[in-house]
């Protein structure tokens, strides 16, 4: 009999794990599996339709490894940031994407690849913007397809409930599965120790083997308020794909950047088409969500992250973990610098 490797073994063994239990709650909306023994690997620092309104919404007017993502994209004749307002999540994905340089500018053909949004609870629906916008994921999903990819998976680790209760109430399940992809829970066994060869705090974490093992890592975090890192955004959904989240906590904003210098999402796109000004990570009223039907995307997750900060008022300089990642060369902060690319669809 053949042997089998143990990617195979691992896939095999996934396809009858079934839910998987979450731990308590953790301030950055993310739970911990069960701790287990697992092996060392070291990387090197390369490594719709429309959605319903509510009135009760705020409406406003208008390889194995990763490669580093380059801050200001790679074609100069394509903007570095580009922001799309006033229309259907599918149509604002489209068109920003369109913008940079099209799907396949991030997607080679046959890649697999990995949609990471936030689908931090399972007790509420995307109304509440404390999970992605479904027809966002659902969209990227359809793109990476349409680039040429051979798989497309989903994946997140919420928290009250089972990541298939969650994947379901969140809406994200359903339009994943009409766009042809694959929605995976991260199983407790999956996580492997990495080194993060440029963290300063963090120096080594487990990291979700599909993370490390996918050609492509697109990020697709929604914008909203948090208890403890100010802001939710593309950086900070990246410690969706860590195992031992509370270790993050002691040195919060160090320690996003030193796993984003680890873990380089090819391309990062922020759902602000409902966004979460209060009660951040979690929400569950209505009055604290605010309609702005806009899509932030861009090759550089510190710019995505740094533009993000004007729906709330802010600066990129009021979020540490964007000025750490500035500092860390992980992309660029100051967005007068940038050749941003603004639009209503």
């Amino acid at each position: 009999m053949s042997k089998i490797s143990r990617r195979d073994f691992l896939r095999l063994a996934a396809l009858g794990l079934g839910g998987v239990a979450l731990n308590r709650y953790l301030a950055a909306c993310v739970s911990q599996p069960t701790p287990e023994a697992q092996p060392t690997r070291a990387l090197p620092v390369a490594t719709a339709r429309q959605a319903p309104t509510l009135a009760s919404a705020q409406a406003t007017p208008a390889s194995p490894t990763y490669e580093p993502a380059t801050a200001a994209g790679t074609s100069s004749s394509n903007p570095d940031l580009v922001v799309a307002r006033n229309g259907d999540p599918e149509t604002l994905v489209r068109r920003a994407i369109a913008a940079l340089g099209g799907m396949e500018k991030f997607v080679p053909q046959g890649a697999s690849v990995i949609v990471k949004p936030n689908i931090c609870v399972a007790s509420h629906t995307y109304e509440y913007a404390a999970t992605t916008n479904p027809w966002v994921v659902g969209a990227l999903v359809k793109m990476a397809f349409e680039a040429g990819a051979r798989t497309v998976r989903v994946l997140d680790f919420p928290f009250g409930g089972t990541a298939a209760e969650a994947y379901v109430k969140s809406g994200i399940q359903e339009q994943v599965q009409a766009a042809g992809g694959e929605m995976m829970a991260m199983a407790g066994f999956k996580y492997v120790s990495t080194q993060i060869p440029s963290g300063k705090f963090l120096k080594q974490t487990d990291v979700f083997d599909e993370i490390l093992n996918s050609d492509v890592l697109i990020n697709a975090p929604i914008a909203k308020q948090h208890s403890m890192a100010r802001l939710t955004l593309g950086m900070k959904n990246m410690m969706g794909v860590v195992h031992n989240r509370s270790a993050l906590h002691r040195n919060l904003g160090q320690a996003i950047a030193d796993l984003n210098s680890l873990i380089r999402p090819k391309l990062t796109v922020i759902d602000a088409v409902r966004i979460l000004m209060a009660n951040g990570p979690t929400g569950g009223n209505l009055n604290d969500v605010k309609q702005l039907d806009s899509i932030v995307a861009s090759a550089d997750i510190v710019a995505a992250d740094s533009y993000a900060t004007s729906f709330f008022g802010m600066q990129p300089g009021d979020l540490e973990y964007i000025k750490i990642g500035a500092e860390m060369g992980l992309g660029r902060s100051d967005l007068s610098s940038l050749k941003i690319e603004e639009f209503s669809v």
